[in-house]
């Protein structure tokens, strides 16, 4: 039979371990459950493998809600921890993540906790998610922690998802549509202008505005793709800057309508993580930091830091909140309500569910007005140049 390493703590919650020959690891487990000892880690001698330390690249958010809500259920059904990590890992079909969670294995096997592996992969595992785990695995609840993190996750993806149906819709549109115009400027109204020309047509002015944007853009289209790129370049890099971020991210909420829906999905994300955190166990100043890193808005993340700073001053939550531009008093006084009670953490997670559903009507009720919106612009636009071309061939055929 083979010879298993088995590390564990015993009733006094001491780190033990040892060696015992078995069956199998359930064998194993079973004996050592009736010694009181909960195990952490076995491995069986002779078959450890060296794993190369790999980059979280190509890990979605998907795939981690779904690896969370797995081990969950496992931790819940009393599977050791490297023998969960090791079914896990095998069973992944993405070959990054699948080196990535043995790697966390390996480390755990060689004693770390499970939340300092996980540290090792910050592309992966990020603050939010091994502060988590770290409260689990202190508070000795850390299938909770991690149903939880399931959850979270699971919210995160939806809220990015919205996000994505309120933004790639108008992008579309505006694409197709400058891509329509560009191709009927540099092809079709050439062949226009040319007819005109023989004719010796007097051309209103409408066709020879036309007409002069499609000579320019066939002589000088490529001037017009690197202008594109490079304002696009320019405003990422300037986005990079401290200065930049806050100013475009500023812009970015004040803009009508969209500016709306972003900031509900802001005080959603900060209400949902800072709630999650605080129920879990971790720290409220550990917890704002985390919040604050995760906002996705430098204002939104300044106004978490500048709450930090009053918590560490001895204040409340509540009146830097206040202060801001982002947060409707309705937000603020539920937030001070459940200071006031002790409940922060509950009344966090209710308006998190009271804004999400804000952020789904919002969505609908954008893409419902964009429809008609962009269906109009395109039917001016196209419809303006089509009837320029051929006010000449109108005035043409009156005087004949």
């Amino acid at each position: 039979m083979p010879n298993f390493e088995w590390k564990g703590k015993n009733r006094a919650g001491q780190a033990t371990s040892g060696t015992l020959t078995a069956e199998s690891k359930a064998a194993v487990v079973a004996v050592l459950r009736k010694e009181q000892i909960t195990v952490t880690s076995i491995r069986e001698k002779g078959k450890e493998v060296a794993i190369p330390r790999l980059r979280g690249v190509g890990v979605s958010h998907k795939e981690l809600a779904i690896f969370t809500r797995q081990f969950s259920v496992m931790i819940d059904a009393g599977l050791p921890l490297v023998q969960c990590l090791e079914v896990l890992g095998s069973q992944q079909e993405n070959r990054t993540f699948q080196r990535i969670i043995l790697q966390v294995r390996q480390d755990v096997e060689a004693g770390a906790t499970l939340s300092e592996a996980m540290k090792k992969h910050p592309t992966v595992f990020d603050d939010l998610y091994t502060n988590m785990v770290a409260a689990g695995e202190a508070g000795g609840i850390l299938d909770t922690i991690l149903q939880r993190l399931a959850q979270y996750i699971e919210k995160s993806v939806k809220l990015r998802a919205q996000v994505r149906s309120a933004m790639i819709y108008p992008i579309a549109v505006l694409v197709i549509a400058a891509v329509v115009v560009m191709i009927i400027l540099w092809k079709v109204i050439p062949t226009f202008a040319a007819l005109f020309s023989s004719l010796g047509a007097e051309l209103p002015l409408p066709t020879r505005i036309t007409i002069q944007l499609s000579n320019f853009v066939v002589r000088m289209g490529w001037l017009i793709i690197v202008f594109i790129v490079a304002i696009y370049y320019l405003i990422r890099q300037y986005h990079k800057t401290e200065n930049g971020r806050r100013t475009i991210d500023g812009i970015i909420l004040k803009m009508p309508v969209l500016g709306v829906l972003f900031k509900k999905i802001a005080i959603a994300r900060f209400t949902r993580t800072l709630g999650t955190l605080i129920t879990s166990g971790v720290p409220i100043l550990d917890g704002l930091e985390i919040t604050a890193k995760t906002a996705g808005n430098a204002v939104v993340e300044d106004a978490i830091m500048a709450t930090r700073k009053s918590i560490e001053a001895g204040k409340s939550i509540a009146d830097p909140l206040r202060g801001s531009d982002i947060f409707p008093a309705m937000v603020v006084q539920m937030i001070s309500i459940g200071e006031q009670t002790g409940a922060l953490d509950a009344m966090l997670n209710k308006i998190a569910d009271f804004y999400e559903e804000e952020v789904d009507r919002a969505v609908e009720g954008l893409v419902s007005l964009l429809e008609p919106l962009m269906i109009a612009f395109l039917g001016v636009l196209i419809g303006g140049i089509v009837v320029s071309m051929y006010l000449p061939i109108f005035d043409l055929v009156n005087k004949f």
